[in-house]
């Protein structure tokens, strides 16, 4: 099984992208987004913005190891909204993302095929517009050690060119590192194997 430690999302977050279908008008939106809680507070600003939209349907996923993704028809038919925006972000094969789809209505009705074309061609089209990136999977550790040993800490650091996030010296010490995850295993056991070291993963 080939190792995996990198995953696709996108940039920042994307211009609106219009896509017209009998009248109704459909923006689409993409967010970078780590959280579940970051979904409410944009799909608020998206309604504020669009006050004259009836649906505002969405899909995201968040996560690598473990997905956790959701999907929202905002009231379309079932099935009609959500999963065909979230049918794009597995086709781009993207992560860590929000796409919102806004259906301001044009007084003909679509049909439940053509409500999926239009969510699953507005999707597309958004995501075709962000811009999309490769990122690695990274693991935090926190080390912890006395002051007394913080050069053989630091020599390893060095050598191994280690990305510290955060650092606490005092008479105990607390350096917060972030290590690809392919070489985690290797790092993790050379500050295990080191006397008087603790290290743990966050």
């Amino acid at each position: 099984m080939e190792f995996k430690d990198t995953y696709k999302t996108i940039a920042f977050s994307s211009p609106a992208v219009l896509f017209k279908e009998k009248n109704s008008k459909f923006f689409g939106y993409a967010f970078p987004i780590q959280s579940e809680t970051e979904v409410k507070p944009i799909i608020d600003a998206l309604r504020k913005q669009h006050p004259n939209a009836r649906h505002y349907c969405y899909a995201y996923q968040i996560g690598t190891d473990t997905i956790v993704y959701r999907v929202n028809d905002d009231g379309e038919p079932s099935n009609s909204a959500g999963m065909p925006i979230y049918g794009q972000i597995q086709s781009f094969a993207v992560t860590n993302v929000l796409l919102v789809v806004v259906r301001i209505f044009g007084g003909t009705k679509l049909g439940v095929g053509g409500l999926i074309s239009a969510y699953k061609t507005s999707a597309q089209i958004t995501l075709e517009s962000s811009e999309i990136i490769q990122k690695t999977i990274d693991i935090h550790y926190i080390i912890s050690f006395d002051y007394k040993n913080i050069n053989k800490i630091m020599r390893v650091i060095k050598e191994k060119n280690i990305e510290i996030v955060s650092q606490k010296m005092e008479i105990s010490c607390e350096i917060q590192i972030i290590i690809r995850k392919k070489n985690a295993e290797m790092i993790f056991n050379i500050f295990n194997s080191m006397f008087e070291i603790k290290i743990k993963r966050l």
